[in-house]
């Protein structure tokens, strides 16, 4: 018997309440990041490491997060960011899935059932 295999592009993203984030006036994106747990309170009190790290987004990045709202597909996404960079974002899904793995590697998004 043949295991289903699951549409990446059917995934539906949801930007994950753990990480507060913003964008600024011209659309660029800061994800701040909170430094948890003994190692980084060491680094906090002996090498004046920062409480909250700040992500910024690149171009790429600023637009597509926004559009992360637990409604669009990963496909649907696609089409937005096709229609807004053009030729400039081939190869798309392949960049776009790796990039939503990426985020969710990391913790700032979540995924909804398809």
């Amino acid at each position: 018997m043949k295991k289903s295999k699951e549409n990446y592009l059917d995934f539906v993203p949801v930007i994950s309440d753990k990480h507060k984030w913003e964008a600024d006036e011209e659309g660029n994106v800061t994800i701040f990041i909170e430094n948890k747990g003994i190692f980084n309170w060491l680094a906090q009190k002996l090498l004046k490491k920062p409480k909250v790290s700040q992500l910024h987004l690149e171009k790429f990045g600023s637009y597509i997060f926004p559009l992360i709202d637990g409604k669009a597909s990963i496909y649907e996404i696609g089409q937005k960011v096709k229609a807004h960079f053009g030729d400039e974002a081939e190869p798309l899904y392949p960049r776009l899935t790796e990039y939503i793995k990426m985020l969710h590697d990391y913790g700032f998004v979540n995924y909804l059932q398809p």
